[in-house]
């Protein structure tokens, strides 16, 4: 320790109480090995610690070399709690836990104040040690309760204790030096003790509970052992000291309070009964975290801001560290804020540590890395001179002590030459804090913003049921009939009129809000009109209005999607659980290749806290419907092209396949049993866009399905046996099911089957060697040229590995090219002659002249004739991949595939556009598109097809 700026009036105290401990010792008897590492850590503890001072002072013995042994030991108080014999005599049971207490604490500040542990080290071991001496002194009283009352029981008998649950940062694991313990007292069940003189558990345990806490709060000569605060316990001071589970979750089911979510975040059993803990708080965790996006959360948090701020005014309370603006309890806020919004449908954050929750939130992108980073420094800052100043003086305080040599004894311990230097690192830090609370708690134009008059006009006229066409219009609404006629209708509708008053007065301050955003899209009228259809939608469910009304980015963004997208409207206002997506801050963030979304949509599964499949399915089409909708925002953003969102399309429902043929697989072993043999002997083909990777927003998948024929015969080993053929079956039913069954959450999508052998009339599943039999001897072209568009999706992946060599010798056959060419043009005339619905002023995008299916039937023309000779070309399905293996193998030239290309992309860019606008793919004949067709036809033609 640099002792060279010292004031004069800290060199004296050091000095001083150095020598009072030397002096100590010396008259105890008390070996002090004073060498020079030992004194600069002794001093460096006396400057930062009054509490340590008056420590060593009680039990000198601590600083034998012994005791400093025990200082400098790493092990937390868990491993030594068990040397603590407590006596049968309360008094002396008390003053043996305050020793230990004290000796524990002095070892702290010593490791702290010394460098020997971090910050984290520091609040984890004293979360530790206090539920070390919790667990002594309820270990005690329950054995002082049970000599004279018997040990508590259920009405059936079954042996009950204590449940210490520990709330704040107790609970966290993140212990202030001098912090109370908050803490909550529960047993599981009603009935009586079993002894002499019964008591009623309901007595028996409250009982418990006050000796408890005398045992650690009650003052002696030897101080206290910890503070006790009881007070977040349903009720407060009012409620009983404990109670049983089923009042606890009656209680908050009925009574429970926004801010009692809050704090049961971070709540854990702490001691007694902790596997009963466990129970109780999955009992309560539908209360903490709510099934779907919380955005109500804001409401609670206000409400708590505005306590603590009152306090804070009140008390004079500016430079806490803890109340202050910008202190410790605003990080808190902004993290646990995320964690109860998005909490009940992300487990990953459901933690309760501070920086472990900010972290989980950072991972999941829910708070920027570069807020998350200066959240954490001004946490750890924050913290380390919070803890300081109680180690000071062991006082439950969390403000700044005003005397010059107080803070100057902060200050340096920090290793800061003098206080002004520590005070500007504070102020910079609580700076950044409130900046991003204030941002959190209110963004620019949220729930405070304020509405224009006539806008409120508006809506109090819909509401008094006085809107015309003339108003709605003068809005600017134009045409106003529609409109007039939906603001009307809107305060009139049941799921609105069923409003409670404090969700009917959110909507109040929302619409004349949504009146201005739809104001400013690209189509007014329409937008609105979506957004009346919205909010009926929603109206039973306050949380997605408080969504819109607390983000004012939500609102813009999602007017303009309204305005711009009636496909994306309507998935909307059909699952408003995508308005998150409108708003999610990772938006650009999409899992782009196949791996990461079926890595995602697993990491989902998992996180699902019941395993059925009914659950399970509907959070498949939650992820699934949010996935593509994110695709299509892209898509609309000009943010990802056609190709690019046709392809992902492609690879989310080859993921979706995936995880139901999983599930599917999954159920129908636990029915009836696993068949023999390695794998499960089935695999998916996926057909058609599926299989070309060249999915649409709204395509339905070809399926076709294939097992090992070796197991037709072979018996499943369940309790219900089925043959082999029938276990396919069963489980080919199981999957076409799910994939369209209708949930909750809407439909996987349609599935057409019929491109399996024989179509129709074959069976929905088949046997490989069937498969090849019919591939070889019966299969039309046209078939052929589907299977060239086949990829397996799902299953066993020896079979599929079969089914992909198969597809290659059969598509490698040689082939005639004049006869395939001959073939394929005249499937294209038959189709074009019963699906073409182009006229002379429009263009049907797929299968008008010059269009998709011209592209895509030449190319399976060229490979199918050229495949015998190059192979390779057999490695891509897709339409875009094909064009460039086609040009590889010299059967198209340069600009030919140029040509190729840019018709392909150009048209799937409208195709999908017509499908986000709710048009079927039609589109007007321009000149741009007129050139593309005609180019499109000339090369058809120059590579020899009769497209007609």
């Amino acid at each position: 320790m640099a002792v060279s700026s010292e004031s004069m009036a800290l060199r004296a105290l050091i000095h001083d109480r150095y020598g009072e401990l030397i002096a100590r010792c010396r008259a105890v008897g008390v070996p002090l090995h004073d060498d020079a590492g030992v004194a600069e850590r002794i001093r460096r503890t006396l400057l930062a610690s009054d509490f340590a001072f008056d420590a060593w002072l009680r039990q000198p013995q601590l600083l034998a070399p012994q005791g400093l042994e025990r200082l400098r030991a790493g092990g937390d108080a868990g491993t030594r709690i068990d040397s603590l014999k407590l006596s049968a005599d309360e008094g002396e049971c008390m003053s043996a836990l305050r020793r230990f207490r004290h000796a524990e604490a002095l070892r702290l500040v010593f490791r702290d104040v010394n460098g020997l542990d971090e910050l984290s080290d520091t609040l984890s071991a004293t979360s530790v040690l206090y539920e070390a001496l919790l667990g002594a002194a309820l270990g005690w009283g329950e054995q002082a309760l049970a000599a004279r009352y018997g040990h508590s029981r259920s009405h059936e008998g079954v042996l009950q204790r204590m449940v210490v649950l520990g709330f704040g940062k107790l609970g966290g694991s993140e212990l202030n030096f001098s912090s109370d313990i908050d803490l909550v007292l529960a047993y599981p069940h009603s009935g009586q003790s079993d002894g002499a003189r019964a008591l009623d558990n309901s007595e028996y345990f409250v009982r418990l509970g006050r000796q408890l806490v005398r045992l650690l709060n009650e003052p002696t000569v030897d101080g206290i052992c910890a503070r006790v605060d009881l007070r977040l316990r349903p009720f407060g001071n009012a409620g009983r000291l404990a109670l049983p589970f089923s009042a606890m979750e009656q209680y908050y089911q009925s009574e429970g309070r926004d801010w009692e979510r809050y704090a049961w975040i971070k709540a854990r059993p702490v001691a007694g009964d902790r596997n009963a803990g466990k129970q109780l708080q999955e009992q309560l965790r539908p209360f903490v975290y709510r099934k779907y996006l919380d955005y109500t959360a804001f409401a609670g948090l206000r409400e708590m801001k505005s306590l603590i701020d009152a306090e804070v005014a009140r008390k004079d309370l500016a430079d806490n560290l803890k109340l202050g603006p910008g202190g410790i309890r605003e990080i808190e806020f902004i993290v646990q804020l995320t964690q109860l919004i998005r909490g009940g449908r992300e487990p990953s954050l459901r933690v309760r540590g501070l920086l472990p929750a900010l972290t989980a939130c950072e991972a999941r992108g829910h708070i920027a890395a570069v807020r998350a980073k200066a959240l954490r420094e001004a946490y750890v800052v924050l913290r380390r001179v919070e803890n300081r100043v109680q180690m000071l003086r062991d006082a439950q305080t969390h403000d700044i002590p005003e005397d010059d040599l107080s803070r100057e004894r902060i200050a340096r311990g920090l290793g800061h030459e003098h206080w002004q230097e520590l005070e500007q690192v504070l102020a910079y830090h609580r700076g950044i804090v409130s900046e991003e609370f204030a941002a959190v708690l209110m963004p620019q134009g949220g729930r405070t913003a304020s509405a224009p008059v006539e806008d409120v006009a508006l809506w109090q006229r819909a509401c008094a049921g006085d809107v015309d066409a003339g108003a709605a219009e003068g809005a600017g609404f134009v045409p106003g009939a529609d409109v007039a006629d939906a603001l009307m209708k809107l305060p009139q509708a049941a799921a609105v009129r069923a409003m409670a008053q404090p969700s009917r007065e959110r909507l109040d301050r929302l619409m004349p809000q949504l009146f201005i955003a739809a104001r400013a899209s690209a189509a007014p009228a329409a937008c609105l009109l979506r957004l009346c259809r919205l909010v009926q939608a929603v109206a039973r469910r306050s949380s997605y209005l408080a969504l819109l009304e607390e983000q004012p980015a939500a609102r813009k963004r999602l007017a303009g999607l309204f305005a711009e997208s009636a496909f994306l409207a309507e998935r909307v206002i059909a699952q408003p659980l995508l308005l998150d997506d409108v708003l999610d801050p990772r938006i650009d963030q999409l899992p782009l290749k196949r791996a990461d979304i079926s890595a995602e949509i697993a990491r989902v599964l998992t996180t699902l806290d019941e395993r059925e499949a009914e659950a399970e399915l509907e959070r498949i089409n939650e992820f699934k419907s949010s996935i593509a909708f994110r695709l299509g925002l892209a898509l609309n953003d000009g943010r990802a092209d056609a190709v690019a969102t046709a392809r992902r399309l492609a690879a989310l429902a080859e993921s979706v396949v995936l995880a139901v043929t999983s599930l599917a697989e999954r159920e129908l072993i636990v029915q009836h049993g696993r068949l023999p043999g390695e794998g499960s002997g089935f695999a998916v083909l996926g057909y058609g866009s599926l299989g070309g990777e060249e999915l649409g927003f709204a395509s339905d998948l070809d399926l076709v399905f294939v097992f090992d024929g070796k197991r037709a015969q072979a018996m499943s080993d369940g309790a219900r046996p089925l043959e082999g053929a029938r276990w396919f079956q069963r489980l080919t039913q199981r999957i076409v099911n799910w994939l369209t069954v209708l949930t909750r959450a809407g439909r996987l999508y349609e599935v057409d089957t019929r491109l399996r052998p024989d179509g129709s009339k074959g069976l929905l599943v088949g046997s490989l060697d069937a498969f090849v039999a019919y591939q070889r001897s019966r299969a039309w072209t046209w078939e052929h040229q589907a299977l060239l568009r086949a990829r397996t999706v799902a299953g066993d992946a020896a079979l599929c590995a079969e089914l992909a060599d198969v597809r290659r010798e059969i598509l490698a056959v040689p082939r005639e090219r004049a006869a395939v060419l001959q073939e394929v043009s005249g499937m294209r005339e038959r189709w074009r002659a019963e699906r073409d619905r182009s006229s002379a002023t429009q263009l049907d995008l797929k299968q008008g002249r010059g269009g998709l299916l011209d592209i895509e039937f030449a190319l399976q023309g060229l490979v199918l004739a050229g495949a015998a000779q190059q192979p390779n070309v057999l490695n891509v399905t897709a339409n875009a991949a094909l064009i460039e293996a086609c040009r590889s193998a010299g059967w198209l030239d340069t600009q030919q595939a140029a040509t190729l290309t840019q018709a392909h992309a150009d048209l799937l860019q409208r195709s999908l556009a017509c499908t986000l606008d709710l048009r079927s793919r039609i589109a007007p004949r321009d000149e741009a598109l007129e050139n593309l067709c005609v180019q499109v036809a000339k090369v058809t033609q120059e590579l020899g097809f009769a497209f007609s």
